[in-house]
């Protein structure tokens, strides 16, 4: 969801990938509510951290979204790096019945979409100030 919604604002200069430890298919609940707000993330593939650094990747940001439980397990990206840590259940986690695993799977979404939100236009207002 958190890459979809940055790439989706297409700013100029921004480009998100999201990666994992262990890169998993993506989330039922995750495409379903994307989808509901305009964001087809269906055809999107999971990547792994390893991956990216293996090809070389640089990145001016890294945003963590580990749960607070899995803090010790969320991945570091080497190099010259701004790391933000922003904690987020993982909606695969999620326990209860069908509709409220949906329910609080839009409240992250509306969560992830806010704090980004947040992020870009700080990131914006820095930019100006140069």
């Amino acid at each position: 969801m958190a890459e979809a919604f940055l790439n989706h604002m297409a700013l100029e200069g921004f480009e998100a990938e999201s990666a994992g430890l262990e890169p998993k298919p993506l989330n039922p609940l995750a495409i379903e509510v994307m989808k509901e707000v305009g964001i087809d993330i269906s055809t999107n593939q999971a990547k792994s951290v390893f991956g990216l650094y293996k090809e070389g990747r640089h990145y001016d940001y890294v945003i963590t979204l580990c749960e607070e439980s899995q803090a010790e397990r969320c991945p570091l990206f080497p190099g010259r790096v701004t790391r933000l840590d922003w904690p987020f259940q993982n909606p695969a986690t999620l326990t209860g019945s069908p509709g409220e695993r949906l329910s609080t799977t839009r409240e992250m979404r509306g969560q992830k979409r806010k704090r980004e939100a947040e992020f870009v236009e700080e990131y914006l207002r820095k930019r100006r100030r140069r």
